[in-house]
């Protein structure tokens, strides 16, 4: 069995990919799927989207990539290629569980909407009502919208902060109620990759009085029979190792990347590989699931919080969850492009889009770089694609666009 491992000790591997292996058959594991006819789907569709992934995946930029699609509430694919880490032989499966990072945060979200739901709080409520040290430096008007939508005016912390940090958790939170906002909560949008998860995730906590993973397993993992769907992990559970693969960042992008994330994509990729990861709780970016589990949370949204014989959220939340916060993609401050947000959602938009060309109607979250999970209501899916390769510039582009229109086009 042909072994996977990044091309360092190959001249001039400037992209840093992966070795692949010529037969793709021989890495590649199956999950429950059905005949994509129950989806509305023919054998043609279902392989032309297939054989895009594996476009992908020869691309090296991935050691691993599982994907999950629904089709009308039928799994039609259901499949992993490639290994759990770059050191082993050992295949990734469709019951490996992948790090979501930033997707983590749609989950977050609606547990903050679960709160509303309950009437335990409301979206307009100021954060220091639930967290008074929080209102501290001007941040008593920041209201929870405002953190739901990227408008709470603290991105990121502005003294110097190492990735070591964020293992100590109360260090943290510490300093997110004494920073100082960039900018007044509801004047711009700027992606809070990290800072928001913690605020929503203390609000939560205190709000209920446990855990938040706690809450969790009582409204989301446990109705839906998750076996995984958590923030961290078990040290004894196997999941699937995060790898820097394409072309080295150099400033100005190396730059960029750390302005939108909090560091640069060695220190993310450490960090998620470090075992005190999955010790803790990180709201905005460790939740562990499989890319079925993913696309099984984002179905339920797309029933309207319905799975099964169960309403995990009611249909008004749902509504309010994914109704974008502005008619148009506004332009974000941290990540340098236009977007466009719901409270807690990333949405899509005619033409080039988040969840590929023309999904008016999706909604979901991206994952540090090229981690997708998203529902589209006008073609009928939920879809997961999780990528364990972590680089911004290479092959892997235009492929992943191209998996992207196979998806949209066949699905329509």
């Amino acid at each position: 069995m042909t072994e996977v491992r990044p091309l360092k000790s190959l001249p001039f591997n400037l992209l840093n990919r992966v070795i692949v292996p010529d037969s793709l058959n021989t890495i590649t594991t199956h999950g429950n799927e059905v005949d994509p006819h129950l989806g509305g789907l023919t054998q043609a569709d279902t392989g032309a989207i297939w054989r895009a992934t594996q476009n992908l995946y020869r691309t090296g930029m991935n050691p691993a990539i599982s994907l999950c699609l629904r089709r009308r509430g039928e799994i039609v694919l259901n499949r992993s290629i490639g290994y759990r880490t770059s050191e082993s032989n050992e295949l990734i499966t469709p019951d490996t569980p992948v790090c979501l990072f930033s997707a983590s945060k749609a989950v977050t979200a609606m547990l903050v909407h679960h709160l509303a739901e309950q009437k335990l709080i409301d979206l307009h409520d100021p954060v220091s009502r639930y967290i008074p040290e929080y209102a501290q430096h001007g941040k008593s008007r920041t209201a929870i919208l405002h953190v739901l939508n990227h408008r709470a005016g603290l991105p990121r912390i502005r003294e110097k902060v190492e990735p070591e940090v964020l293992f100590d958790i109360e260090r943290v939170k510490h300093m997110l109620f004494n920073a100082e906002p960039e900018t007044p909560s509801g004047l711009t949008q700027a992606y809070h990759a990290i800072t928001g998860g913690f605020i929503l995730g203390e609000l939560v906590e205190r709000v209920l009085g446990e855990p938040l993973n706690t809450t969790l397993d009582r409204v989301i993992r446990q109705p839906m029979g998750m076996r995984y769907f958590r923030y961290g992990l078990e040290q004894d559970i196997p999941v699937a190792e995060n790898v820097v693969t394409g072309v080295r960042l150099l400033p100005p992008m190396s730059l960029f990347i750390k302005h939108a994330v909090g560091g640069t994509l060695e220190q993310v990729v450490d960090v998620s590989n470090d075992p005190r990861f999955r010790d803790i709780v990180a709201p905005a970016g460790n939740l562990y699931a499989t890319a079925e589990e993913a696309s099984r949370f984002f179905q339920m949204l797309l029933d309207g919080g319905r799975w099964g014989d169960k309403q995990i959220f009611h249909p008004d939340t749902v509504r309010t969850a994914v109704r974008g916060a502005s008619r148009r993609p506004l332009f974000d401050r941290s990540l340098m492009f236009p977007l466009r947000f719901s409270a807690g959602m990333m949405r899509g938009n005619p033409g080039i889009s988040l969840f590929g060309p023309n999904a008016t109607k999706a909604f979901g979250h991206l994952g540090f770089l090229t981690i997708l999970c998203w529902a589209d209501p006008q073609r009928e899916i939920s879809a997961s694609l999780l990528t364990t390769g972590k680089g911004l510039l290479g092959t892997h582009v235009p492929k992943l666009f191209a998996l992207q229109s196979e998806i949209n086009q066949r699905c329509t």
